[in-house]
């Protein structure tokens, strides 16, 4: 089983729906026992750096998600799921995250911004873009290079370590749009609003957890 944490924020039910999709038995689930318990984690996320991480403090969800990842459990993260893993975040004011891996989550400099064909670039970034692969990790089996996925943020990580870098997109500038280590896969798309290509990396994160294709 692979559990979906939901800490109050989030699409938890978008990402439900995806892993269903493809086969995949999980749990929405607050509880840490249950989150110990599972074969694989899922942190979803959308909102404000320090409201997901206060929620995830009330909830008592740091300690569990932290020993599951040094653990080596399989773990995806989505969208602020993956800034979550950061030592610190920008958004009003530093706020320590989870510290998974070194370095910061920062937001997008509007005024450093291109002028493009279309006008200038807006914050949020919103909609379809590709995703250049660097690294290929087990979870993009099957997908192709500069794939395109939905995304929707403002924030973008900057690890300190470029080694965990698996993907890059360009909008405006070249910034991280996933990362990979060991047991840890994390996306700032959205697979689970990705159509096809995105219910490719759901069923991949499936399939690392299970051993079964």
């Amino acid at each position: 089983m692979i559990a979906i944490i939901d800490y109050g924020m989030g699409n938890i039910r978008s990402v439900e729906k995806g892993f269903l999709k493809v086969g995949a038995d999980v749990r929405i689930t607050a509880d840490p026992k249950v989150i110990a318990d599972a074969a694989g984690v899922v942190l979803p996320g959308v909102g404000a750096f320090k409201d997901c991480m206060a929620n995830l403090d009330k909830l008592s969800l740091i300690d569990v998600v932290k020993d599951e990842i040094q653990k080596g459990k399989p773990f995806l993260g989505i969208c602020l799921g993956l800034q979550l893993l950061f030592a610190e975040s920008e958004e009003f004011g530093l706020c320590k995250g989870l510290d998974v891996f070194p370095g910061r989550v920062t937001r997008f400099d509007f005024d450093a911004l291109p002028e493009t064909p279309e006008g200038k670039l807006k914050i949020p970034h919103m909609g379809w873009n590709t995703a250049k692969i660097e690294r290929r990790p087990p979870i993009l089996e099957g997908i192709p290079d500069e794939t395109y996925f939905y995304f929707v943020h403002s924030f973008y990580v900057v690890p300190a370590d470029e080694n965990i870098v698996a993907t890059r997109t360009r909008y405006g500038i070249d910034f991280v749009s996933m990362v990979w280590k060991d047991n840890v896969f994390a996306t700032q798309f959205h697979p689970e609003k990705s159509q096809d290509s995105g219910l490719k990396i759901l069923k991949g994160f499936n399939t690392f957890v299970t051993g079964k294709g």
